[in-house]
């Protein structure tokens, strides 16, 4: 049972860790993108990404892109996000 409970430890790892990879991909494409003027990654598109996981990429890649921090929908909202996960995770981990 103990090796069966591993792999799903490393497969959510693997999988927050893609998560993540792609929501600082996503913020500095969108941001090469706003400075070309070309068709935009949709707001929805980069919250649903942080909900899905890849919140701390998303934060990461707004601060290292200087990218959609001056959005308070941005600026409050992905760290809400971040609490929410964290939140969940410390009430999962210790039910289960």
């Amino acid at each position: 049972m103990k090796f069966i409970e591993n792999n799903y430890i490393v497969i959510i790892g693997i999988y927050v860790l893609l998560c993540n990879c792609v929501g600082f991909a996503i913020m500095g494409i969108d941001k090469s993108k706003a400075k070309r003027g070309a068709w935009r990654i949709p707001e929805k598109t980069l919250f649903l990404v942080a909900l899905l996981g890849g919140s701390i990429g998303t934060i990461l890649g707004m601060q290292k892109f200087r990218h959609k921090t001056k959005h308070k929908s941005f600026v409050y909202g992905m760290p809400a996000i971040l609490i929410l996960q964290l939140i969940l995770v410390i009430y999962f981990g210790v039910t289960v």
